[in-house]
């Protein structure tokens, strides 16, 4: 057993999003205390002289989380006793990742509308998420919940923050509905329930389950009976790029209160739903079956991973298009981020001149420990500086800026051997702009950014994103980020062969 303790402290932790506020800076006590004299009566020092406070006085983690949201973030917040009082750092992390999702171009978004429009699944008196959303990235949002103090603080939070009540609506769900669990659907025992509108002119469903999967396979161990979640509170017509959810985590009071360490309020309410969060997400998985395209993506965080697997497995079953997930690291608590759509994911690579995009990524997946989101930077860095590309590596916001000239994609587009379809794509695209050169350096030059995102332990996310669009040249992107792909792919393949002697061929 002390081996194994050991091996896990060894081990090499995931890491706050690296575009997270507290990423490189985590909060001062001693500098909010100074500030904000309301705080000082909590901050206590250290043996060593550090600042602390008590994580287990629930009166002190709301005075952080109010100090951190006035002095970081310009918002005016409060909470009454007793209800959940969120982790600003944990919940960036979780906001972050969506923005992630939806800028990865892993599905293709064809809505003319640019601005983002989020829905909170249970947003709790604090609202967290939709003032974060709102004021960090300009994010729309729709907040649901049931409870009467909820709804009430949810909006005075709303409200206490002027520009932020344009963009964020609170619904009440009704609490008297009651959803039915998947088998009583399945089995037709509900026949006075095969629509579902409210008087909110919510969205009409039929809500009885497609006859292509078995939704009782959902259901087997844990279901959910409680107020509507996403089906009879999504009004008819609306339309959102993503849903998001702090789902209650337990099945009991006795339960939440196992951990001493820590004291973050939360009613039964926000804490508790029979069946626990596994029951709560399948619900919500249950809906987005009925409800598919109305979001782009759907999202909760879960609390134990052992649910990951299962609810990944539930997913696949119902037919969904793409699954990801994260994990979300605030200092020793780690919680982990579920993600699924039905929209067709996009195609790989688009060769044609005529659609050029803008925005590319691919996968590394199977990493051995050695490929932190860094040294895969490093490796980009090196192949494209090997051209005499310019290469600016940015470690903190995991970013590498580039500037290549003509000549330099020529050698990097020829670097490789490449079989004849590539080679005569090459050629033409090559061809294709020396007819556009109108001989202006500025506009012959390509400029573009690499990101490097961890998505799980083992798996990065890696995005180009073309930041000089009127280049004579643009049409070269997309091949030198096939080139790319192609290269750490390799790269990441014959060390692995190296390592443990197998390896899959790389997928393009």
């Amino acid at each position: 057993m002390p081996s194994k303790k050991k091996r896990k402290r060894g081990g090499e932790r995931p890491v706050i999003h690296p575009r997270n506020k507290y990423s490189e800076n985590p909060p001062d006590f001693g500098l909010l205390a100074s500030l904000h004299p309301s705080f000082e009566p909590y901050v206590f020092y250290s043996h060593d002289g550090r600042p602390k406070i008590d994580w287990t006085d629930f009166h002190a983690t709301r005075e952080l989380t109010r100090i951190l949201l006035l002095h970081d973030h310009g918002l005016d917040w409060w909470i009454p006793d007793g209800q959940l009082c969120p982790t600003v750092p944990n919940r960036l992390n979780y906001i972050h990742w969506i923005e992630d999702l939806l800028a990865s171009d892993l599905i293709p978004c064809t809505r003319a509308d640019s601005v983002v429009k989020g829905f909170d699944i249970g947003t709790g008196a604090n609202c967290i998420y939709p003032l974060l959303g709102a004021s960090l990235l300009g994010w729309t949002f729709v907040g649901s919940d049931v409870t009467d103090v909820a709804i009430e603080w949810a909006n005075r939070n709303v409200k206490s923050n002027p520009p932020m009540s344009e963009l964020i609506e609170i619904r009440r769900v009704d609490s008297e509905t009651k959803m039915f669990d998947a088998k009583e659907l399945q089995n037709g025992q509900k026949d006075n329930i095969n629509s579902f509108i409210d008087s909110n002119n919510t969205k009409r469903i039929d809500m009885r389950p497609p006859q292509s999967f078995s939704l009782s396979r959902l259901s087997e161990k844990k279901s959910y009976h409680g107020p509507p979640v996403l089906v009879g509170v999504i009004k008819d017509g609306e339309n959102f790029d993503f849903c998001m959810c702090n789902p209650p985590f337990f099945e009991t009071m006795e339960e939440a209160g196992l951990n001493p360490k820590t004291s973050c309020g939360g009613t039964p309410e926000e804490m508790v739903c029979p069946g626990g969060e596994e029951a709560f997400i399948t619900r919500i998985i249950e809906d987005s079956v009925q409800l598919k395209q109305t979001f782009w993506w759907y999202t909760s965080m879960v609390g134990r991973k052992s649910n990951l697997n299962t609810l990944t497995s539930k997913l696949w079953n119902v037919g969904v298009t793409i699954v990801k997930t994260t994990e979300f690291v605030q200092g020793r608590t780690s919680r982990w981020g579920l993600a699924w759509s039905f929209v067709p994911p996009s195609r790989k690579m688009i060769f044609s001149h005529v659609t050029e995009k803008n925005n590319l990524s691919f996968m590394l997946e199977g990493l051995q420990r050695q490929y932190s989101a860094f040294h895969v930077l490093q490796s980009v860095e090196s192949f494209l500086c090997s051209s005499g590309a310019s290469c600016k590596l940015n470690a903190a916001t995991f970013n590498i800026d580039i500037t290549a000239s003509k000549n330099h994609c020529d050698k990097i587009l020829k670097s490789e051997t490449q079989n004849k379809n590539e080679a005569a794509r090459c050629k033409n695209e090559l061809e294709r702009s020396n007819a556009s050169n109108d001989n202006n350096c500025q506009s012959d030059v390509l400029w573009f950014r690499i990101s490097v995102f961890q998505q799980i332990p083992g798996t990065l996310l890696v995005r180009a994103t073309l930041q000089q669009k009127e280049s004579s040249i643009s049409g070269l992107f997309s091949l030198i980020f096939q080139q790319l792909e192609l290269f750490m792919k390799n790269k990441i393949c014959t060390e692995r062969v190296l390592a443990d002697g197998s390896c899959s061929n790389p997928r393009r």
